[in-house]
């Protein structure tokens, strides 16, 4: 019986891990189907907006007892809120103004490549010959993507600037990732994720303000504000929940395979949802990322 369980657990959290990862591909969906109603830092602030309406209720209870703690570590707090809220963000969705939501998905399995990089630049932990040679191979993959499988593309230096924006994201969501491992330990999985999204909130909030001043915001449609809600609910807080109690069952390494069902959950909803045709060079992009990320992390 006692099996039976610990299997049943496994088979729920890496459900749940899996549920995450759809909450994340649909997020890139929507922040192309999104790129003509609002300014990439419009949406990223009403996007973290719902999130904060969303986690106050459940984080604000026991936050009090939790501020000498976000006053001591505040600084490093919001270096990790502009990193991963306000910055990573606000590039992937200035990225998808610009160039299908598949190519997205598909560059940002190059994700962890950069994870390593950083880890390799700021704990010191050294790259091996194996590790070097799967970010040589991601990186020939990313540029199949970049250059729509077109080699004379590439020499002639013709990408999307989409494109290049999404590959910007990658470095700073890696060093995001690296630097959180030394987030305080005390601070709790909702009151950590409230506090950065405030944080993060307010950094945006300035750059919002000054557009809206520059150009006076139109009401959403049903559909536009149903996205918006989504992106704040469910890529946010949804999949935030999902992802740390399957981590918690199965441990982080086991989790983070699950990272690449994300572009296959987001090919999927683009050509599903936004009509994107998938190509034979995003079939090659992809394999050739994946084969680079396994020969990189595998142990």
């Amino acid at each position: 019986m006692g099996a039976a369980n610990l299997t049943d657990r496994r088979a729920l959290a890496f459900s749940l891990l899996a549920l995450a990862n759809l909450f994340w591909a649909g997020n890139w969906v929507m922040g192309r189907a999104l790129r003509d109603a609002f300014d990439p830092l419009t949406l990223n602030f009403w996007r973290w907006m719902v999130a904060v309406v969303a986690l106050a209720p459940f984080a604000l209870r026991g936050l009090r007892a939790q501020l000498p703690l976000v006053r001591r570590h505040a600084g490093y707090l919001a270096f990790l809120a502009f990193l991963g809220v306000a910055l990573f963000q606000s590039l992937v969705y200035l990225g998808l103004r610009s160039t299908a939501a598949v190519n997205a998905v598909l560059i940002n399995c190059s994700a962890p490549l950069f994870i390593l990089l950083c880890a390799w630049i700021i704990e010191r932990e050294r790259a091996t010959l194996r590790e070097l040679a799967g970010i040589l191979v991601a990186v020939a993959g990313i540029l199949v993507i970049l250059c729509r499988g077109d080699l004379a593309a590439l020499r002639q230096l013709e990408f999307h600037a989409g494109d290049a924006w999404i590959i910007l994201a990658m470095p700073v969501w890696g060093l995001y990732s690296v630097l959180l491992k030394r987030r305080p330990a005390a601070l709790g999985g909702v009151h950590f994720l409230f506090v950065l999204s405030v944080m993060g909130l307010l950094m945006l909030a300035p750059f919002a303000a000054w557009l809206a001043l520059q150009a006076p915001p139109h009401a959403p449609s049903l559909a536009q504000a149903t996205g918006v809600i989504y992106m704040g609910l469910f890529a946010s807080v949804g999949a935030f929940i999902c992802w740390n109690r399957g981590v918690a069952v199965v441990g982080a390494n086991a989790a983070g395979y699950t990272l690449y069902l994300l572009p296959t959950f987001g090919t999927l909803l683009a050509i599903a949802f936004l009509g994107e045709r998938f190509g034979a060079f995003h079939a090659v992009g992809i394999v050739t990322i994946v084969a680079g990320v396994i020969l990189a992390t595998r142990k």
